[in-house]
């Protein structure tokens, strides 16, 4: 019974997040296993039980990924599944762990607090041990009560509450007393939290370009120059269709395409020329190269005069799309480049016209301690750029988009997202879609943005809410074992009298 209920959990968890979306259920969705977790006596047999729990999750939310290996991973069917599934099996270990230890935290008296303190220690563990995608938190971007907490804990802080909500649930089913279950007297507090912020249009304007560029093409000479040509008239379409306000600059996407700005002299020039004769910055990815030859994925700023200003390297590379991970030796990377991307080692926030921008890369939207970073160092606006052609028609763009949407949120940020064929997209400081292209198709449009310059608590302190979740959750398992020891002593003494 405690297996199926760690099960059902799994499948609660699964069906918050796209593609079903049930964002409702995020909530409850770990009373299941929370209370089974509190019944069980045994470490292991709790570790067995989340860790199948692990593995439903894992298959159910990133299904996607087996798409990937055997299509764009070379690997074919039967491979593929072989490295998903070796994949669900590495990821469940964290359920695993929050299920052995989950059980240890529901046995002290304030365990709702410390249940939900417990599951975002181990979300954070997610991103330092090789992958991170979806946390609990992101299945409340639309819950404009709970994500005002967002901008003072980040992701994090939403996490929390939906695993407090669960515990708190999980107790009352095992009809413990109700003084536990008073932690719950503090969620009102979230409506004193100023709201988020009210929908504008933005002030400012840029022309973002989806190119629809195959993910499979193989490129000659002859088509390389006409998708750059392609992307310089599309670029050139958007502007001349701005009629309002001239954009403050173009932005390209992350593309499956040969961009090398600094080896082809023939592309660098068209760059150059689209800036110049537009008078506009254009941002673009592109592949650039370190001093030993090594590939970068960047994002490159042109300014008007048609020279480049500043280049981001990227930071956090793409498990099997830029370099393969130990021990998936067998897995052909994804990009075509020879050998594995090198990370970037800063960020970088260049001027333009006066203000600050900031631009991370594709999987990068992930880590939110990392995209703070940008606005900490004084970028008063986001942009992403982006390759999800990659997922296919699956539910991992609709994913992606939350994640980038709660990057907005926790920072206060304008996030402009440019995708090679969707989902491109602007997003307001509140997390709001305020425009979006149609996806799998090629289109170009104005959208909206403004500068901001103030900065969240989030964006000043970074992941601070999760590190104080890190150690109470640490107290709450010291706590449980001199409960559980004197809950033991008490039952020897009722065992001894006559």
């Amino acid at each position: 019974m405690n297996l199926l209920l760690s099960l059902a959990g799994a499948v609660l968890l699964v069906l918050a997040f796209p593609r079903f979306d049930a964002a409702w259920l995020a909530p409850l969705a770990l009373a299941p296993m929370l209370f089974a977790m509190a019944r069980e006596a045994s470490a292991f047999r709790r570790f067995l039980c989340g860790y199948a729990a692990g593995i439903v999750y894992w298959f159910g939310v990133c299904y996607w990924i087996q798409f990937v290996l055997s299509f764009h991973g070379g690997l074919g069917e039967a491979l593929g599944w072989t490295a998903f599934a070796l994949f669900c099996l590495i990821k469940a270990l964290h359920m695993g762990a929050f299920a052995a230890l989950g059980g240890l935290a529901m046995r002290v008296s304030w365990a709702v607090p410390a249940a939900g303190a417990l599951w975002v220690a181990v979300e954070l563990t997610h991103g330092w041990l090789g992958f991170a995608w979806l946390t609990l938190g992101n299945a409340g971007i639309d819950m404009g009560i709970p994500a005002r907490l967002a901008p003072y804990t980040g992701v994090y802080g939403l996490s929390f509450v939906f695993a407090m909500l669960s515990a708190a649930l999980a107790l009352a089913l095992l009809r413990r007393p109700r003084r536990q279950l008073l932690w719950l007297a503090a969620l009102p507090l979230l409506l004193l939290l100023p709201k988020l912020p009210e929908p504008r249009l933005g002030e400012r304007g840029a022309v973002l370009v989806q190119p629809n560029i195959s993910q499979s093409e193989q490129w000659t000479a002859e088509s390389a120059d006409r998708m750059q040509r392609r992307q310089v008239l599309l670029s050139a379409r958007g502007v001349a269709a701005s009629y309002e306000r001239k954009p403050d600059l173009i932005v390209w996407p992350e593309v499956p395409a040969p961009l090398y700005y600094d080896q082809d002299a023939k592309f660098r020039e068209r760059v150059n020329q689209l800036a110049r004769s537009l008078e506009l910055h254009v941002l673009l990815g592109v592949v650039a190269h370190n001093r030993e030859g090594a590939p970068l994925n960047s994002a490159l700023l042109v300014g008007p005069a048609g020279a480049p200003l500043a280049r981001y390297d990227k930071v956090n590379l793409v498990p099997f799309g830029e370099f393969v991970p130990w021990p998936f030796g067998f897995v052909q990377k994804i990009s075509t480049e020879t050998g594995d991307f090198h990370p970037g080692a800063r960020i970088a926030v260049p001027p333009l016209g006066g203000h600050r921008i900031g631009t991370f890369i594709c999987y990068e939207s992930v880590f939110p301690d990392f995209v703070r970073r940008f606005a900490a160092g004084g970028a008063e606006v986001l942009f992403n750029l982006s390759n999800d052609g990659y997922f296919g028609k699956t539910a991992a763009r609709e994913q992606h988009l939350k994640i980038v949407r709660m990057r907005a949120v926790e920072n206060r940020r304008w996030i402009l997202r440019a995708t090679n064929d969707g989902i491109t997209a602007g997003i307001d400081p509140a997390g709001r879609i305020a425009g979006r292209l149609p996806m799998y198709s090629e289109s170009v449009a104005r959208l909206g943005y403004s500068y901001i310059a103030e900065r969240t608590v989030y964006t000043r302190l970074g992941d601070w809410f999760a590190f104080l979740c890190a150690a109470v959750a640490a107290a709450a398992l010291i706590d449980s074992r001199g409960g559980w020891r004197a809950l033991s002593r008490a039952g020897s003494r009722s065992r001894r009298r006559p």
